[in-house]
């Protein structure tokens, strides 16, 4: 009986060890990001590895990786929870060209012309605010975090990672460097002077503001869908009445360059960019809101259409987010 057992045993462990159909590196939150993936491996009987970013380095901890391994590449698709980093992998060369069929009524705004990447789930950049510290018709624009008004309870997540760290680079694109730049600086200023909290990140505003710690602050709509399901006295401001509107950060997804299994991330892209996908992150408790306008969504989920959204050029932030990451860590980490 030692052969036909030693056999099985090999068998086994072969079972156990053997290399994945595709790898996917996901830097949405994993609970969300997760339980699509494996339906993904169980609807296609692809064996898939997802390897996801953690909160305080959200997204660079990844594309760093993915920049790491360039020569000898590991990951096959990086769907990212926004988009700069992305936008920045792709001008780089280290991204493939693919126009996903799925993707046909993605309007252009959220897809690159050359297919190295396709937005999709978008959150918006609003600031949660606490009732019953302020009047929410008070936070008016983006400026309304350096109000005297406000100085001490509002609050901003450090902006070296993650959206936060996209959003600033999106307002010198938008607003031009120079003003973009003073914004930074005045962040930074306040926050070395105490007049502004700042937060370790988007979450962390929100849990700050929520328990009345800070007033109000900047975060993404799906913290602050957290707060409102949890029953905390907030409200989100879509800080568009400067004529500049509300930031929209899709998340986008990409096929490497050198991915080692091309045919299955292609799969796995067209799968993740249907309409049902979009519809499900927005219904979820992220509330993601949906970039094609004929996907259904809860009601508390705005329609783009409902707020004035900023007009940026993706391409520009994301062929300076390195150089702004640079500006803002010798700002922040004085």
């Amino acid at each position: 009986m030692r052969l036909p057992c030693l056999l099985l045993a090999a068998v086994l462990l072969a079972g156990c060890t053997r290399e994945p159909d595709l790898t996917v590196y996901c830097s949405l939150d994993q609970e969300f990001g997760e339980p699509l993936i494996r339906r993904f491996e169980a609807e296609s009987g692809l064996r898939v590895r997802a390897e996801f970013d953690i909160e305080a380095n959200k997204n660079i901890g990844l594309a760093m990786r993915i920049r790491e391994e360039s020569s000898r590449p590991r990951c096959d698709v990086f769907w990212s929870n926004e988009f700069a980093q992305v936008v920045s992998m792709g001008q780089d060369g280290l991204l493939a060209s693919y126009h996903s069929p799925s993707a046909q009524d993605i309007p252009p705004t959220f897809k690159d012309e050359q297919g190295r990447w396709t937005g999709f789930a978008a959150r918006a950049r609003i600031f949660i605010v606490n009732t019953q510290l302020v009047d929410p018709a008070q936070v008016q624009d983006a400026w309304s975090l350096f109000d005297p008004r406000f100085e001490g309870k509002a609050a901003l997540a450090r902006p070296l990672a993650g959206t936060t760290l996209t959003h600033l680079a999106a307002l010198c694109e938008a607003w031009g460097e120079e003003r973009g730049l003073e914004y930074a600086r005045t962040a930074a200023e306040r926050a070395r002077s105490g007049a502004l909290n700042l937060a370790n990140g988007n979450a962390h505003v929100m849990r700050l503001v929520r328990s009345g710690e800070a007033a109000f602050g900047w975060t993404d709509t799906d913290d602050f869908e957290v707060a409102r399901r949890e029953g905390w006295p907030v409200a989100a401001v879509y800080p568009d009445k400067d004529k500049q509107g509300t930031l929209l950060i899709p998340n986008t997804v990409c096929i490497l360059k050198s991915a080692p299994h091309p045919e299955a991330a292609r799969r796995f892209v067209d799968w993740v960019l249907r309409g049902e996908i979009e519809a499900e992150l927005a219904a979820s408790r992220s509330a993601q809101i949906p970039v094609r306008a004929s996907v259904p969504r809860p009601a508390h989920v705005l329609d783009a259409s409902q707020f004035k959204v900023m007009q940026v050029d993706y391409n520009a932030v994301g062929a300076r987010i390195q150089q702004r990451l640079r500006e803002f860590q010798e700002l922040f980490l004085k």
